[in-house]
């Protein structure tokens, strides 16, 4: 029997570090994104009706509009939002209107491209239409209206026809992965087994035979160096590859395929153990936004994408489904805390495409003033719209969400793998935490009228010492992969408390970037040094195995931030000294955590400390 998760509208969020995040996501977010896209002419371009002076229309913009829904059902499906609604039927009017006949709609190639639709598999056609298709599934489960979705299943029939039925397309897997984990939702919702099928044959027919490419890139860009089964490393785009992986951890599932599985399993340990950022980013490579080798995790030049670490806790969380491992929900909770939560500003305002590991201002205006106008250098400050603007509201719905990944059923079994303030109910259960997580790491579950006969409960792979207490009594559990499994009927109080210290955490030495360097996390909270707080040149600062912690809540950041011990040479005029001779500093260095890097003025920034 699968795991089968609470989804987000069995769980609600009462106070706290998430509920902050969400009722700034409600309040602001959504519709300053909802702002940004009316300006720069996303939404117009579904009225097909371009002229020439207009914002011209982009191949994936129709994606960014269905996000944006889809972040507005489920804020709609939470607070009943009105204007928000109003907001969301004129859009879908607006397909549902220029829909064509056959069922077919894409506002770029309908207006600019008619005659070449379904014949560049680089163009984002699936990638557009599988957004659609989740923007349709939340907005009927949000509000009960069906015309979107009756929409999106008339071109899911469409594309049946093209790609399975007459093969009439120029390629037969998306260039860039989507539309395979939308099919399987929009199987989920309407029951019609037609588009597993269909999520079933695009991961299926992957690698199987050459397909177009772009003109820079091999096979390995888009994950179609191999059929999906041989595939055993994480390659190529980090977005594209992580939605893929998704896709493919549905259909293991669905089918009981064990050998579709077991690659899922082989790529999953490939990001997290050699190709993932201690913030959880993935994606170290900014030239095809990509993974590149074993242990290459730059910090100055990461790339790191947003949508990257969004998609690669939709991979964790799918990989939950199919096996119970603290490695999936600790990887969601390392994104949670750090990579995903850098990518949007404390205000809810503007966002990050890309999240370094390090910023030196006065270095990156110089390289961008002399060296290699190619070089990718990231900006130090967050927008409120790119170009490429489809980690905005990426970033919208998830954080809706994020209650959708704390709890799940598994026969008589409940799994609690996260920790958020909040209730949540289904057939007739009620669980109740309370808790100032991540500030603090006591956690209390109140389990009300229970049915099954058994709870699991996870203790994070940063927790080293922590006690368990039901019922105000010990109890020593069974553990298996990082959960505590205990027997529990009808009512009962868990008790859990997890030591929180401040730690020092090291790479493993194949990480060149950071030898002789060590970074500070406590909890699943990831730190960084600012400017800000610690003056010029944070770059040659040291610390030592003696921390000596200090550490106060800041409301600014929303948990706890830390002074640590520190050192740092004095000024100097030579260039060069003999080693150990250059006088040096004590100071009380300030570190803030990770996420909340960017938010008060352009300054250094920096993860990984030097250490001796």
């Amino acid at each position: 029997m699968k795991n089968t998760f609470l989804s987000f509208e069995q769980v609600s969020l009462s106070d706290g570090f998430w509920k902050k995040w969400q009722q700034i996501n409600a309040a602001v977010t959504v519709p300053a994104i909802y702002d940004r896209f009316a300006e720069s002419g996303r939404f117009d371009a579904l009225r097909l009706d371009w002229k020439e002076g207009q914002p011209h229309p982009h191949i994936f913009w129709d994606s960014d509009t269905a996000k944006w829904i889809e972040a507005a059902a489920y804020v709609i499906e939470k607070n009943g939002d009105t204007a928000l609604i109003e907001k969301v039927d004129a859009l879908i009017d607006l397909i549902a209107e220029h829909q064509e006949e056959c069922g077919y709609f894409n506002s770029y190639y309908q207006q600019f491209q008619p005659e070449k639709r379904f014949t560049d598999r680089t163009d984002h056609e699936l990638y557009c239409a599988g957004h659609l298709m989740e923007a349709a599934v939340a907005y009927h489960r949000a509000t009960g209206k069906d015309k979107l979705l009756s929409v999106v299943c008339k071109y899911a029939d469409y594309i049946e026809k093209i790609f399975v039925k007459e093969q009439s397309a120029s390629f037969v897997t998306p260039g860039h992965p989507e539309i395979e984990l939308a099919l399987v939702r929009l199987y989920e919702e309407t029951g019609e087994l037609r588009y597993l099928n269909l999520a079933r044959f695009f991961v299926n027919q992957r690698g199987l035979k050459p397909e177009q490419q772009y003109e820079w890139a091999d096979p390995s860009y888009s994950q179609s160096h191999l059929p999906v089964r041989e595939q055993k490393t994480a390659e190529g785009h980090s977005v594209r590859a992580c939605y893929l992986y998704s896709g493919m951890a549905d259909i293991a599932r669905y089918d009981s395929d064990n050998e579709l599985l077991n690659a899922c399993k082989a790529i999953f340990d490939n990001i997290i153990n050699r190709r993932m950022y201690i913030t959880g980013g993935i994606g170290s490579a900014a030239n095809g936004e990509a993974f590149t080798i074993d242990y290459d995790l730059p910090n100055l030049t990461a790339y790191s994408e947003s949508c990257a670490a969004i998609a690669l806790i939709f991979f964790a969380h799918r990989m939950l489904m199919s096996e119970l491992d603290g490695k999936y929900s600790d990887t969601i909770e390392r994104v949670l805390y750090n990579g995903f939560l850098s990518s949007i500003s404390l205000d809810g305002k503007s966002f990050f495409y890309v999240n370094p590991l390090e910023i030196n201002p006065t270095l990156l205006n110089r390289n961008r003033s002399l060296l290699d106008k190619s070089e990718h250098l990231p900006i130090t400050q967050r927008l409120e719209l790119f170009g490429c603007s489809c980690c905005p509201p990426n970033i919208a719905r998830l954080m809706a969400t994020v209650g959708g990944l704390l709890y799940s059923q598994n026969g008589n079994t409940l799994h609690i793998h996260q920790y958020m303030a909040g209730t949540a109910e289904f057939d007739g259960t009620k669980i109740t935490q309370q808790t100032s997580y991540p500030s603090d790491g006591t956690v209390r579950i109140l389990v009300e009228k229970y049915q099954g006969s058994e709870i699991a409960i996870r203790i994070p792979g940063w927790c080293r010492n922590w006690q368990l207490r039901v019922n105000d009594q010990p109890i020593q559990p069974r553990m298996e992969k990082g959960y505590a499994f205990f027997p529990c009927s009808s009512n009962a109080e868990i008790l859990l408390q997890m030591e929180m210290a401040t730690e020092i955490i090291e790479a493993n030495p194949l990480v060149t970037e950071n030898a002789g360097r060590a970074a500070i996390m406590r909890g699943p909270v990831v730190y960084c040094a600012e400017g800000a707080d610690n003056g010029e040149n944070i770059h040659s600062i040291w610390i030592t195995d003696e921390l000596d912690a200090e550490e106060w809540d800041s409301e600014q950041f929303g948990c706890k931030c830390l002074r640590i011990d520190a050192w740092q040479p004095a000024p100097s005029q030579s260039l060069y000294y003999p080693a150990n001779k250059q006088p040096s500093v004590q100071k009380r260095l300030t570190l803030i955590p990770y996420f909340g890097f960017a938010n008060r003025g352009e300054s250094e920034m920096l993860v990984w400390l030097l250490k001796k």
